[in-house]
């Protein structure tokens, strides 16, 4: 079994050495496609598949996260737009370590720049630093909307002070980056303009500036025209009335007309105007026992003459003497004391309050002016004992029984001016039903990376048969095939050579289908000085031959 593999060997050996050139060339170009297809199969195929770690990094955050990648020795890779790239199946891992660490911080500081405060910083570096880390939070903030790629916040804060005349608003500028192909609508512009106004004290919306990375002012509209900004509000809210109406005269109607059997439709109109009304009513005049007094007011005049009275003399002129009666006297006192009154006069004002009543009222927005219903209800089916489908229309007191319900539940009131049209018809069971439209197989996302995973791993096998049953078996078959049309070709000058020369050309003959080119020159030689005569002979032959 050794001597058949040697001679195997060297068959092949001699067989390789004795082709010619053209051939040897192409065969070394096959072998070394062979190994570079193998090659690249194997590195492809061993490559992992990257995805985005993070993007738009800062020169700072992206020398800390690739240091960190490499003590971990995890490949990465950039790619445009400073995106890191590492394996896809160590991605969500590494955000969770990243993060950890603290890392990316951005490029902007928050709220840890105040850790970092050294002793004897001036109160207006603390001022400086507070609100650089007031305005890297609010960037942060606005940062986790989809939309928005990148912010950047830009605060302008007014130095206080005691003087209310002189005291001036805060104001803010936004500048969005957003990703592209995305916009803002005015709910999210909107929504960014109370976020940065509700964080800093005394900032009306109205001085919080929004723009994006074009230059395109996004807030312009803001200022004079608040009430466009709920058109979106306020036409989610009449739709989800309108729906809320429908569910309910769904539910009050499918236990009775059976499920896909009624169809509703509901248009409301609603009134957005804000309005407030301030009424003040008086009542009539109540009774005087009844009321409250407000003020009282008595006067009292008395008009006469009267002097002084009793015998002229010194004791009149004298003073009088105490007085031995009280203060009060009775009516006709004054007559006894030498005063006479011809006139009195007395008024008595009393003023009671007034009974009014003042009412302040504020009208919510959105209050329901008129409500439209439309209900569309299938003709009932029954089933007889031989399972035969019938149906018929509802009778007029069933469809009264009907509309009552639906008014009922919609709340129905005909001086607010709602209407109902309730309409029993069969349903046509023919009409061609919307069709969900279904994602094909080859483009759903799973089967795509099954398809991709597949083919990675059938390239390599096919490559290799391919190049081993299409390139390097049919060239070894070409290059033995010819070996073997000139061995049979110099086996045939031989026999000739021995049947005239004699038992040394068999020999040699013999010998030489067994060697190579090389060696058979060698013989040639060898033969050609050992015996001249077998030489000259086979000359002789082949130019008879030609003759």
């Amino acid at each position: 079994m050794a001597d058949t593999d040697t001679n195997t060997n060297v068959s092949m050996a001699r067989l390789l050495f004795g082709m010619p050139t053209q051939q040897k060339l192409a065969l070394i170009i096959a072998v070394a496609s062979t190994v570079a297809l193998l090659a690249g199969l194997f590195l492809w195929g061993s490559t992992p598949d990257y995805r985005v770690l993070y993007a738009n990094l800062t020169e700072r955050d992206g020398g800390s996260v690739i240091e960190s990648l490499q003590q971990q020795n995890i490949p990465y890779k950039f790619s445009e737009g400073g995106t890191l790239m590492v394996p896809a199946d160590k991605v969500h891992e590494l955000r969770l370590q990243m993060a950890a660490k603290g890392l990316p911080k951005g490029g902007t500081v928050g709220f840890e720049l105040m850790e970092n405060q050294k002793f004897g910083t001036s109160q207006f570096l603390e001022q400086v630093n507070y609100q650089r880390a007031l305005e890297g939070e609010l960037a942060r903030s606005v940062e986790t909307m989809a939309p928005v790629a990148s912010a950047r916040v830009h605060l302008a804060i007014p130095k206080p002070t005691v003087f209310a005349r002189e005291q001036q608003k805060p104001g803010a500028s936004v500048v969005l980056s957003l990703h592209a192909g995305r916009t803002l609508d005015a709910t999210q512009v909107s929504a960014i303009v109370h976020l940065i106004s509700s964080s800093v004290s005394n900032m009306p919306s109205q001085a919080v500036t929004v723009v994006d990375q074009s230059g395109t002012l996004l807030s312009s509209a803001r200022d004079n025209a608040s009430e466009l900004l709920m058109d979106a509000t306020q036409i989610k809210y009449v739709r989800q009335i309108e729906m809320d109406y429908v569910k309910r005269i769904e539910d009050i109607l499918m236990p009775l007309t059976g499920m896909q059997n009624v169809r509703a439709q509901v248009t409301a109109s609603l009134d957005f105007a804000q309005s407030e009304q301030t009424a003040e009513t008086y009542r009539p005049n109540q009774a005087p026992n009844q009321a409250s007094v407000r003020s009282l007011q008595t006067q009292e005049t008395l008009n006469g003459t009267g002097g002084a009275g009793g015998v002229p003399g010194a004791l009149s002129n004298q003073p009088p003497v105490p007085a031995t009666a009280p203060i009060t006297s009775p009516a006709g006192a004054a007559a006894g004391l030498g005063a006479t009154a011809s006139n009195a006069h007395k008024e008595l004002t009393t003023n009671y309050e007034v009974d009014r009543t003042i009412q302040h009222t504020k009208l919510p927005a959105g209050a329901i002016k008129r409500l439209s219903v439309a209900v569309v209800v299938n003709n009932p089916s029954r089933t007889d004992k031989d399972g035969k489908v019938t149906s018929r229309p509802y009778t007029e007191a069933e469809i009264a029984q009907l509309t009552a319900l639906v008014k009922e539940t919609i709340g129905f009131d005909a001086k607010r001016g709602d209407s109902l049209n309730l309409l029993n018809s069969a349903f046509n069971s023919d009409a061609p039903q919307e069709a969900v439209a279904e994602i094909p197989m080859w483009k759903q996302p799973d089967n795509i990376a099954l398809a991709k995973d597949v083919l990675k791993y059938l390239l390599i096998p096919g490559g290799i048969g391919f190049l081993l049953l299409g390139v390097i078996r049919p060239a070894f078959r070409t290059v033995v095939a010819q070996s073997a049309a000139q061995e049979e070709a110099l086996a045939a000058q031989y026999s000739q050579v021995a049947h005239h020369g004699g038992n040394a050309a068999g020999q040699y003959a013999a010998q030489q289908a067994t060697n190579s080119y090389d060696d058979n020159l060698q013989l040639a030689k060898q033969l050609a000085k050992d015996d001249p005569k077998i030489v000259a002979t086979v000359v002789k032959q082949w130019v008879n031959k030609d003759e």
